[in-house]
């Protein structure tokens, strides 16, 4: 008869005598596991696998490095991505675009895996057949972060402790997102002239051309955060979360100022201009399809390009660090995506 053996003895960790063993059925074979009261049980085709698994499971409890990944193992990245938009997705600011990513995840082969048998390579899979359909690196990037988040969560808060995140050795296409694109004063006005039935579109662009501000700041502005009198206005939240103040260049005081003249009922609660960000992108664009059809170089244009032009504008006047209190940028390093003064800007500072 065995010699009882001390509490400390890593064979006394775990309960490997009752109920634990390799169980044949079907021509399956069961690995049962007892540990800190549960029961861990996987199911292999072939009694080799199912060995190594329990020699690995039982090296990782003396080691205390086990962790019970029986959630992982029954949790699809569908199941997952639907719980995630659900708890996650929709508390952030920009939700309508993370539910539109997690859409297209969910219509993805790896949607059908569960969350603890998706490895690296399904991802750069996944990741290259994007490229190969040439989305643009940053669309890519996008899509991937969702899926790199939803690994941490499920990992930290959904009790899947053992499951690795699979995204975090995955090579993403390098983004390239600077644009020396410029708009200029005639294109401008030719793509104001062209918006006939939306009055408030026209005055959005050349406010946006002025300020610098991003699309979802220009949208979410209220009249109570316009001073006219100061000759500013108050951003409440962007991009990076932190509020701040845009001053206005007489031009800009000139536009807003009409546009409130024109808009006298509007409360101070009310939106300056009443349009969503996703419906200022489509305007856009029908626009500028339009006018590119007389007037070819505004062919490719963004609304983001406006941003572009106005930075570019302001850098002739304010110092770095002065534009970057303008434009909301944290970094300088970001801030020279968005900055590009002609060589000729740059000879007139020279004097």
């Amino acid at each position: 008869m065995d010699k009882k053996r001390p509490a400390n003895h890593p064979s006394m960790q775990a309960d490997y005598t009752t109920r634990n063993g390799i169980y044949e059925r079907n021509g399956r074979f069961q690995v049962r596991i007892r540990v800190d009261g549960r029961s861990v049980s996987k199911t292999f085709t072939t009694k080799t696998d199912a060995e190594a698994y329990q020699r690995k499971v039982r090296s990782e409890i003396e080691r205390g490095r086990w962790h019970d990944n029986q959630a992982a193992e029954a949790t699809t990245v569908a199941d997952a991505l639907t719980r995630y938009k659900e708890e996650v997705a929709r508390l952030k600011r920009g939700s309508r675009q993370e539910e539109s990513v997690i859409g297209i995840l969910l219509d993805e082969p790896i949607a059908k895996l569960s969350m603890a048998r998706v490895r690296a390579s399904d991802i750069a899979s996944m990741v290259a057949g994007w490229v190969a359909t040439d989305y643009a690196p940053a669309t890519i990037s996008r899509r991937v972060a969702v899926l790199r988040h939803l690994f941490e969560v499920a990992r930290k808060r959904w009790g899947m402790e053992g499951l690795q995140n699979p995204v975090s050795s995955v090579e993403l296409p390098k983004i390239r997102n600077a644009r020396e694109r410029r708009v200029s004063d005639t294109e401008l006005e030719a793509i104001c002239l062209a918006f006939v039935k939306s009055p408030a579109m026209p005055v959005l662009i050349r406010f946006a051309a002025e300020t610098a501000m991003r699309r979802g700041e220009i949208a979410a502005l209220r009249w109570r955060e316009v001073d006219l009198v100061r000759r500013s206005v108050h951003v409440r939240s962007s991009k990076n979360g932190y509020p701040r103040d845009v001053p206005l260049s007489s031009r800009a005081v000139d536009v807003i100022g009409r546009w409130r003249q024109d808009n006298p009922l509007s409360t101070d609660t009310d939106s300056v201009f009443g349009i969503r960000p996703d419906s200022i992108t489509q305007a856009f664009e029908r626009v500028i399809e339009r006018v590119a059809q007389s007037m070819p170089s505004v062919s490719g244009l963004r609304f983001h390009d406006l941003r572009h032009e106005a930075t570019s504008r302001l850098a002739r006047l304010l110092s770095v660090h002065e534009l970057a209190k303008v434009t909301g940028h944290r970094e300088l390093r970001m801030l020279m995506r968005y900055y590009h003064p002609t060589v000729e800007d740059l000879a007139a500072k020279l004097g």
